[in-house]
């Protein structure tokens, strides 16, 4: 009998089995952040979870509305200074995965999180890049989530915050210490990877119950697929068990905290 989930759970489940025991992270907020802590706390007890904030093997029991939020460094093994976080453990090669968001992804897997619009007159100004264009250079690779929609998926972004192949597929070509870049994007419709040739993104797993007509229809871009297109693996009831207990205790300790 198949379980009830939603294709946002489905999103969740996917991205938190991209990581495994053994990997640090460094964890954005939000989507990345509600996968990485539903990997800790099923498959992958013993992945150490980092925040820009400088909090180290971070063991939240509610999700953060922001790299300030109490709770990392309240459940860290320690808190180091923003400087040592980027320079240290960044910069200094001991990140192995950088875990991003995004407004807008390009073809090229170039991350926008700037402006919509034209910069000169932008439509809608966005928080801006933070940690994201250093975590995308000096991370060994970077897995991005997102929801997919026409909206967030164009061809070409309208400014490129973080780095993911360029505008041509080639930033990274011949260019020394610097990671593999994007090497997944998963979204609530399939898990997407870069071709080894031109770095174009190309659905590789639809999930459960979704079309090609589905992707195409929410893709800015003529997207492409896999030869071996695969389905993605349904979620278990024991991730949809934790994962919707760590957001029904999230959004209880938020709603408790505003009334406070």
């Amino acid at each position: 009998m198949s379980r009830e989930y939603t294709s946002s759970e489905m999103m969740s489940v996917t991205a938190a089995r991209a990581l495994t025991n053994g990997m640090t992270c460094f964890v954005g907020i939000g989507l990345p952040s509600e996968a990485a802590n539903l990997a800790r706390l099923t498959h992958a007890p013993d992945v150490t979870l980092i925040y820009e904030s400088g909090t180290l093997q971070t063991k939240p029991e509610v999700l953060p509305l922001s790299i300030g939020d109490g709770e990392l460094c309240e459940s860290a093994l320690t808190t180091v200074s923003v400087p040592e976080m980027f320079r240290y453990w960044l910069q200094g090669g001991h990140i192995s995965v950088g875990f991003l968001g995004t407004a807008q992804i390009d073809r090229f897997a170039n991350l926008n999180t700037t402006l919509i619009g034209d910069y000169r007159a932008p439509k809608v100004r966005l928080p801006g890049g933070g940690g994201a264009p250093e975590i995308a250079t000096n991370a060994k690779e970077v897995f991005v989530t997102v929801k997919h929609s026409k909206r967030t998926f164009v061809k070409d972004v309208d400014f490129v915050t973080t780095v993911g192949f360029g505008r041509d597929g080639k930033a990274r070509d011949n260019v020394p210490n610097i990671g593999q870049g994007p090497t997944v994007v998963i979204t609530d419709l399939c898990v997407l990877k870069p071709d080894p040739e031109t770095k174009e993104l190309v659905v590789t797993s639809l999930h459960p119950n979704v079309t090609r007509e589905d992707v195409i229809e929410a893709t800015g871009w003529d997207i492409r697929f896999s030869g071996q297109l695969a389905t993605t693996p349904e979620p278990s009831a024991q991730e949809l068990e934790v994962l919707r207990d760590l957001k029904a205790h999230t959004n209880a300790h938020h709603a408790s905290a505003q009334a406070g």
